[in-house]
């Protein structure tokens, strides 16, 4: 029977499975791939359908992908699952995000562990109740690379942790307005004690894609300010400059591509 699906080139991103690497960087703005391609040897755009964008190139020598997911959930998921048939089994999302523990200042780089599930994507996933995990691999690669970050910019902060995946942005930013500000406020300020570092809006939906597909994923994001902080009339800062969390995936995935050629050595020596 004929399928949507059948064509060479994949459905939604118009991949061939040769023009993707191993290892991808998952913005989620278009605008942001070609900058992120820059940093790679020899980028090209692949190709660019709705919001995917996207470029390849080479990172000491191994093909690296560059691939926007737009705005939640659905889109992220899509393109992850393409890029899998593509071959490609590592990525790092990077992004935004709104700073909710108090620790967090606009600026900081969040490094996150894992997501709570408040979207709908990951219900086609995971059962309820299973949470949505970044891979561990991963997780100490940006871990790494922020700390040498870090010590290049003079202490620069960073945090690893558990961040918010959202469907809404409003409802967070904006709850009091919705028809249901009495189910999101107290859940909101139940996460807050529990020490969730931010939120955003892709997290949750590319872990538990990568869980059910075996693949690893991690994310880095940049707090572009802290809304706590700012209604309790606390000092904070306020960013859009992303190049910091960039330069900290690009990083983690060059640690990854020499601990995978080490593993890959020792498994053939052996």
């Amino acid at each position: 029977m004929a399928s949507i699906l059948d064509g060479n080139r994949q459905f939604h991103i118009q991949t061939l499975p040769e023009e993707v690497g191993r290892y991808v960087v998952l913005p989620g703005d278009p605008g942001r791939v070609p900058k992120i391609a820059a940093l790679l040897d020899d980028a090209k755009q692949v190709a660019y359908n709705r919001e995917f964008n996207v470029y390849t190139g080479y990172l000491d020598g191994e093909m690296v992908t560059v691939c926007s997911t737009g705005i939640g959930g659905p889109s992220a998921a899509i393109a992850v699952e393409e890029l899998v048939k593509c071959g490609a089994d590592t990525f790092i999302r990077v992004g935004t995000c709104g700073g909710m523990h108090l620790k967090v200042w606009g600026g900081d780089l969040i490094i996150a562990g894992s997501a709570i599930r408040c979207e709908g994507t990951t219900k086609d996933y995971l059962p309820d109740g299973y949470p949505a995990a970044a891979d561990y691999t991963v997780i100490k690669a940006l871990a790494e690379s922020a700390d040498e970050l870090s010590a290049d910019e003079n202490g620069k902060r960073y945090h690893v942790g558990v961040v918010h995946s959202k469907d809404s942005f409003y409802g967070q930013v904006e709850p009091e307005r919705s028809g249901v500000a009495s189910y999101l406020l107290p859940r909101w300020e139940s996460f807050e004690k529990c020490g969730c570092l931010a939120s955003e809006m892709e997290c949750a939906a590319v872990f538990a894609v990568g869980q059910v597909l075996d693949v690893r994923c991690g994310a880095v994001l940049t707090a572009i300010w802290n809304m706590q902080r700012s209604q309790l009339d606390l000092p904070d800062t306020m960013t859009n400059d992303s190049s910091r969390a960039i330069k900290c995936a690009v990083e983690a995935i060059r640690k990854m591509i020499a601990d995978d050629r080490k593993k890959k050595s020792r498994r053939d020596d052996g």
